[in-house]
């Protein structure tokens, strides 16, 4: 019989709906119930592409006498973390300071005030290298709370004082300067992998926020190290395993320091966070391999994430049927030589052993290898390369295919809509614009209320019940920005703009000008989570303060201004001594030491191709957070258009920074002259 979990909309809670665990969704229902019962709860965390969760759940949440044990003695708690950041990010900050780790599936023992008081993560279902088996963890905390009571309050009640201690307030610190810019970029250039790309060991995840500092750094300030460490990770991690070299896109992390085999999860937020990357590296460099990354990438999100009603899915799982019935991680993308052969036949199948570095004992289990490109590009036929792609990926399409999660995250949304529009405007692509239009229309659609405030997930054309955090303001904001000049419809404008006035009013400390990762008037959890590092995606606070400097740079306004300059005094604390951990936030620190740049294009209409060269030249600009207004003079619809004649009767481009303004120019060269300055 299906438990309280069936009528949820969260892909993750559903595959836990027919567990014998008699699971609650987070919920003050729950907590009462614990109250009545005087029982402990337990919380678990996860999300639906998670390995180790689909392990736990297999061998404990579906085992019948676990069950049982967990219904006596506990009231238990499913929380999928993607469509409740906030609380995750509260119990996932009181393991790491607790066990000095943490990770998914996160299991957390809670007071019925909500009060943690043990904690751990994966629990095997027997003794195993010193880890205690989950029975035996349950069998514990229940003898704990029977006989030490005072003990076990004394321990929750002393963790929550100490989380509450941990207030962060670098919201009055100056901006960061050129020193702690170039103090960040010495730490990466400490901490950078020269022979392999990217930073530190393994597992390795793709450093996408930095990557955008490190192209920002070298467009402002020619520093070639910067650029070659950009450069240099773009073309390893294009070249491995983490890399989907039939299929376009990117597993979430590379489990060793080589970037051959993937933890095959497929994530939409490093996706669009990627395209974005090679777009703007291909915008830098004209590296051929940039673009063809940042298309194919941008190519499978719409493929294979794009839902029926325009918006992304948050993510594909690492495992699949291997053809026989078991769940396997990596099942539809490895391949031994003899599958090789039965697609290709013999010839093409030894060519496309060499080309992808397929080997008889296997690069990853069981005599399998992951795809990779261990010889460069152009010493390869291409015209064989792509038949030999195409017909593995036909072949391929006919494996059981992972597991999609289905639901839509504003935030991550918003990322892929910057990403497409960018990248569809810069490779002449409308098709990825309208599909960034599409995602965009939903979440002001679906996501977005009467009064502007943002819902974090729907799925199937239905809105979820929780709030939107901050990265969902900022990260959906971010992704109109970019739309707005790409399009040159300043309704996108007008909509971030909504979005950047809740971040001041709610998610912003009045006095220290430091951001919460919840609003003021959400639901009250044992503390008010916040946190300014830059992990999987960017923090809400980075992500807030970038949006709020671009907004500030279209309409002028000081105060969004301000408060982007206040958020960003974290990075001057953080910036120095952990960049791998703020990219985003220097990112943006980047663009204001730029100004960042104002353009504006004029002309007769939109469709004049004068207008249109300008346009793409504004686009294409390197200049760090460049913003970008396109219209007619007569145009109301950006500020940055009004009072902007047309010159001799020809489209213009205007460009101004820090309250100058240069001659309008007429002249596509000029205008990317003064863009790359």
């Amino acid at each position: 019989m299906p438990n309280r979990l069936a009528h949820e909309t969260s892909p993750y809670l559903l595959q836990h709906a027919d567990n014998p665990v008699d699971w609650w969704p987070w919920s003050e229902e729950a907590f009462e119930e614990a109250r009545k019962r005087n029982v402990p709860v337990l919380l678990s965390i996860g999300y639906s592409s998670c390995h180790w969760c689909h392990v736990m759940a297999h061998e404990s949440f579906e085992d019948q006498e676990t069950a049982e044990y967990l219904n006596a003695h506990y009231v238990n708690v499913k929380v999928d973390r993607e469509e409740r950041p906030d609380v995750d990010a509260v119990y996932m900050e009181a393991v790491q300071a607790a066990t000095g780790q943490g990770g998914w599936p996160m299991t957390v023992f809670l007071t019925p005030d909500a009060e943690p008081f043990y904690f751990g993560t994966y629990f095997p279902p027997a003794p195993r290298q010193g880890m205690p088996s989950f029975r035996q963890v349950l069998q514990g905390v229940h003898q704990a709370w029977d006989e030490r009571r005072d003990e076990v309050t004394e321990v929750a009640g002393k963790i929550v004082r100490d989380l509450a201690g941990r207030e962060i307030s670098y919201g009055d610190a100056q901006t960061p300067g050129e020193e702690e810019l170039a103090q960040a970029l010495l730490g990466l250039t400490r901490e950078y992998d020269p022979q392999r790309g990217g930073f530190g060991g393994a597992p390795k995840f793709p450093p996408s926020m930095v990557l955008e500092f490190l192209l920002r750094h070298h467009a402002r300030t020619g520093a070639e190290g910067a650029l070659q460490m950009a450069q240099d990770t773009c073309e390893r991690m294009a070249r491995g395993g983490i890399y989907d070299q039939l299929g376009g896109g990117f597993a979430r992390y590379s489990v060793d320091r080589d970037w051959v085999v993937p933890h095959f999860e497929k994530m939409l937020y490093d996706n669009a966070l990627l395209c974005r990357v090679y777009a703007h590296l291909w915008r830098a460099t004209g590296s051929e391999l940039a673009r063809r990354v940042a298309l194919e990438t941008a190519d499978f999100m719409v493929r294979e994430l794009r839902t029926n009603e325009g918006g992304f899915a948050s993510a594909l799982d690492a495992d699949s049927d291997d053809g026989t019935g078991r769940h396997v991680e990596g099942a539809y993308y490895v391949w031994t030589p003899e599958q090789l052969r039965e697609v290709l036949g013999e010839q093409d199948a030894d060519f496309a052993v060499r080309h992808f570095g397929v080997t008889e004992e296997g690069t990853f289990e069981e005599g399998a290898s992951v795809l990779q490109l261990p010889v460069r590009d152009g010493l390869a036929d291409a015209e064989k390369v792509a038949s030999v792609r195409e017909r593995l990926l036909a072949a391929r399409s006919e494996r059981p295919a992972p597991g999609r999660d289905d639901k839509v995250v504003a935030a991550w949304n918003g990322l892929a809509v910057a990403a497409l529009a960018e990248t569809g405007a810069y490779f002449d692509r409308p098709d990825l614009v309208e599909a960034a239009v599409a995602a965009a229309d939903l979440l002001v659609r679906l996501h977005l209320d009467e009064q502007a405030r943002l819902t974090r997930t729907s799925k199937d054309g239905h809105a979820g019940a929780n709030a939107g955090v901050l990265e969902d303001y900022a990260d959906v904001a971010e992704g109109f920005l970019a739309l707005a000049s790409v399009t040159g419809e300043g309704v996108w404008l007008e909509f971030a703009g909504f979005l950047v006035d809740h971040v001041l009013a709610r998610f912003t400390d009045p006095e220290s000008g430091s951001l919460y990762d919840t609003a003021a008037d959400a639901e009250r959890l044992i503390r008010r989570p916040q946190d300014p590092t830059d992990n999987a995606a960017p923090s809400g606070w980075s992500a807030a303060a970038g949006a709020l400097l671009g907004y500030a740079a279209h309409t002028g306004s000081e105060p969004h201004r301000t408060a982007a300059e206040k958020a960003l005094g974290v990075v001057k604390a953080l910036g120095p001594r952990v960049p791998r951990f703020i990219g985003w936030g220097l990112a943006v620190a980047e663009a204001v030491l730029d100004g960042p740049r104002e353009v504006a294009v004029v002309g007769p209409s939109l469709d004049d191709e004068g207008t249109r060269s300008l346009h793409r030249t504004a686009l294409l600009g390197t200049a760090p957070g460049a913003v970008v207004a396109v219209g007619t003079p007569e145009s109301d619809e950006f500020p940055l258009l009004s009072d902007r004649p047309l010159v001799g009767g020809e489209p213009a481009a205007y460009v101004c920074r820090n309250f100058t303004c240069d001659a309008p120019t007429t002249e596509v060269e000029r205008l990317r002259a003064v863009l790359s300055d």
